[in-house]
């Protein structure tokens, strides 16, 4: 009888989870500050009833709670790993604006303020004269427009951190690295009581971060009401209210605005409370979901029956976060356990190959894509191959005459106008778009004429030449003040899209990748007892020279932007990547330098590993004698 085959979990549901216990995590840390804004809230007409959690003050919690539940559903419909990686801001502004994340941000923020306004509305007493209804003379009920506009202010509060959330990214996880223990601290260090830790200390930044916004968004609010707002939201409240109260027939809004100092302050002081609760709800999902890929000690897949074909199957994703979270736990497992080392090392009969052969091939694969998106920058992408004539022929053989394609009833002869051959162009196009129309000749001519005149005047703007034209200095003045931020091409942005790829760019991916593959190899020396690492590394001290390499000199070749006016060359991302790479071929050459025969490498190969993992070291050592020389 065959055994049973080992059904091997995929990685999800080991990384599902986890994300789900950081996920209650984050949620207990928000119903604690629900809990206590609602606290604040209360009237304190009745001491025991002003905090007791059965009661009112529980109602206005769970309300509270739900208010920044919506923003924590919005992060996990929405996060993602890695940078988005543009030209510039405007660039970005263009990817990102029309995407359905951007309405489903608005969307929750703004229902969220909104259900907020609704609690506040309702925990504040009668003495404050925020009723919706209010009655002045006798028994004529009347709108009152104080409780309309502080609605109406958390609305656009919404809109706003809505639009800030999107323009920070927020959404992003930025997970971590693994690099060298530099103490005797383990991977326990980053446990969750370290991370409440963490979160503790940011709360000051956080309070002071929820006031500046409020104030902000409070200013805002006052002007926007005033002059956009106020006459819709008027209609709105009375189309609301006027099937239950005996309202005025009439949509005019009051002659006095209901702006107060009172009323003022209260928006502020609510503003605060519904800020602090969004940004710690955004700060301790940020924190908390980016835990190592730990669990009580061990990798997460470690409870998997088959770990390796688990750990194998999220390396091998195509979904960005997991396959990221699944290299930084080989990354970890390279460094810090020895028995899933030596579990890599002898799996040997899989499916598909021994398990070292797999994750040599994903971890070189992923360093390498690196090295080809240089070599294709620039380049435009390759046409698609159209079918021939002759194919088409071959495929559709005619049984009978074509249709002809002349009008049906023809009285005379159409004079060959403008209109007529437009017309006939377009129908020519519309019919048989491999025909080119007469117009053709002229459409490129005028594409030339614009091209050309954008160049001359991009060469003018850009030229040193030129620098006290009027029109350069004109651009550079745009340029420096806030409205041309947008439209700056800084050095640091395109470097990233171009090596990191776009839309979204994960360094962090690369850096662990080129980690796992070093440590792997180094710790065979004492752990490989078949020897199969030694006949690959060879390939990944040369695979590694290589990218590195060709990344210093394409930061030297790249070029900076003529609206790059701080001409800054540093880019930490990318940075990051040739540490690792440095890093890895160092260790690589201190390890296997003694067997660089054996290994069938050559001077040459030891020569340029020992230049690219030095490079950045040697660079900075000229960098500061410059610096010392000019002092």
């Amino acid at each position: 009888m065959a055994p049973a085959t080992i059904r091997r979990a995929p990685y999800k549901d080991f990384l599902q989870p986890a994300l789900q216990r950081r996920f209650s995590t984050t949620a207990i840390i928000l119903a604690v500050i629900s809990y206590i804004e609602a606290v604040f809230l209360a009237n304190w007409d009745s001491y025991f009833w002003s905090w007791f959690p059965v009661g009112p003050t529980g109602l206005r919690a769970f309300f509270l709670f739900f208010c920044g539940l919506a923003i924590i559903i919005l992060r996990i419909a929405q996060y993602h790993v890695g940078l988005r990686t543009s030209n510039s801001p405007f660039q970005t502004f263009t990817q990102n604006a029309l995407k359905p994340q951007t309405a489903e941000a608005i969307f929750s923020y703004v229902v969220s303020g909104w259900l907020f306004s609704q609690v506040y509305l309702w925990s504040v007493s009668s003495h404050a004269n925020l009723d919706w209804i209010t009655y002045y003379s006798g028994d004529r009920a009347r709108l009152n427009e104080k409780p309309l506009f502080l609605t109406t202010h958390f609305v656009i509060y919404g809109v706003l951190r809505a639009l800030l959330h999107l323009f920070r990214d927020t959404d992003r996880l930025v997970l971590g690295t693994v690099r060298h223990q530099t103490s005797t601290s383990t991977h326990q260090t980053s446990g969750s009581a370290n991370q409440i830790r963490r979160f503790a200390d940011n709360m000051p930044a956080l309070i002071i971060n929820s006031i500046t916004e409020s104030l902000v968004a409070t200013l805002l609010s006052l002007v926007v009401y005033a002059l956009f707002v106020r006459h819709t939201a008027w209609r709105i409240a009375l189309l609301v209210f006027r099937p239950f109260y005996n309202l005025p027939k009439t949509n005019m809004v009051p002659l006095s605005m209901p702006y107060s100092l009172w009323l003022i302050v209260r928006c502020i002081f609510a503003s605060i409370l519904i800020s602090f609760l969004w940004v710690a709800g955004n700060a301790a999902f940020s924190l908390f979901l980016v835990s190592e890929p730990i669990k009580n000690g061990k990798p997460l897949t470690s409870e998997s029956k088959d770990a390796n074909g688990s750990l194998l199957n999220g390396l091998k994703s195509k979904k960005m976060p997991i396959r990221t979270f699944a290299m930084w736990e080989l990354a970890f497992i390279a460094r810090d356990f020895d028995s899933r080392r030596k579990a890599i090392y002898e799996d040997i009969d899989r499916k598909d190959g021994p398990m070292w052969s797999q994750i040599y091939g994903i971890c070189l694969e992923t360093v390498k894509s690196i090295e080809t998106r240089i070599d294709n920058y620039g380049k435009p992408p390759a046409p698609t191959a159209a079918p021939t004539t002759a194919d088409q022929a071959e495929g559709h053989k005619r049984v009978s005459q074509p249709l002809k394609e002349d009008p049906i009833l023809i009285s005379t002869p159409q004079s060959k106008t403008l209109r007529s051959q437009m017309e006939r162009a377009v129908s020519r196009a519309a019919t048989d778009p491999s025909q080119s129309s007469r117009l053709s000749p002229v459409a490129k001519k005028a594409v030339a004429d614009a091209r050309g005149k954008l160049a001359a005047v991009q060469k003018e703007l850009s030229s040193p030449e030129n620098n006290g034209s009027p029109l350069q200095m004109g651009v550079h003045r745009l340029l420096q003040s806030p409205l041309g931020w947008p439209f700056r091409q800084e050095f640091r942005q395109r470097f990233a899209a171009a090596v990191l790829g776009t839309p979204q760019g994960e360094a962090g991916l690369y850096v662990n990748a080129i980690y796992a593959l070093s440590q792997l190899a180094v710790h065979s020396l004492t752990e490989d007892k078949f020897g199969n690492v030694q006949r690959d590394v060879a390939s990944i001290i040369r695979s590694l020279t290589s990218v590195a390499r060709k990344l210093e000199a394409f930061k030297s070749a790249f070029s900076i932007h003529w609206t790059d006016l701080s001409r800054d060359r540093s880019c930490p991302e990318v940075d990051a990547i040739v540490e690792a790479l440095q890093a890895g071929l160092t260790d690589l050459i201190t390890n296997f330098g003694p067997y660089s025969r054996d290994l069938r490498l050559s001077q040459t190969d030891m020569r340029l590993a020992k230049e690219a993992a030095g490079a950045g070291a040697a660079g900075r050592e000229e960098k500061a004698t410059e610096m010392q020389q000019i002092r």
